[in-house]
């Protein structure tokens, strides 16, 4: 427990720096509101919570330059996505994740990559990552 406290609190000092203030309030919000959903549907709290404080880790860029960074990185691009960038950053904010931050639970990967459009078969984690960052 104590081990997982200080990686939040310093994936924290990381997003501080690197997002805007805003952004940063948000992704904060995003996160209570995670940790809220998971307990009243029973959900693993510290999972909900981290998915939550890193679902826009990927959004300090303009979308054309998370396009730039997708391509290089080879993520995939549909068609779709091609025409609605916007929604690219949760794509990118995934591989962020997993390649820069370190995070290897594919769970919060998934819920991290599909909290601006949804998929089929949503998990758990990604219904409540997709909800809380909606209703904030």
């Amino acid at each position: 427990m104590e081990n997982q406290c200080s990686q939040i609190m310093m994936f924290r000092k990381q997003l501080k720096n690197r997002l805007s203030p805003m952004r940063y309030e948000h992704s904060l919000s995003v996160s209570f509101t995670c940790m809220s959903l998971a307990m009243r549907y029973g959900y693993d709290m510290n999972k909900a919570e981290l998915a939550g404080l890193m679902h826009d880790c990927g959004k300090r860029f303009s979308d054309e330059v998370i396009l730039k960074k997708c391509l290089k990185h080879g993520i995939p691009v549909t068609e779709s996505e091609n025409k609605a960038l916007a929604v690219l950053h949760a794509k990118y904010g995934a591989w962020l994740a997993e390649n820069k931050y370190q995070i290897r639970d594919e769970e919060i990967l998934s819920a991290i990559a599909c909290h601006t459009t949804g998929k089929p078969d949503m998990t758990t984690l990604d219904k409540i990552l997709y909800i809380a960052d909606y209703i904030e």
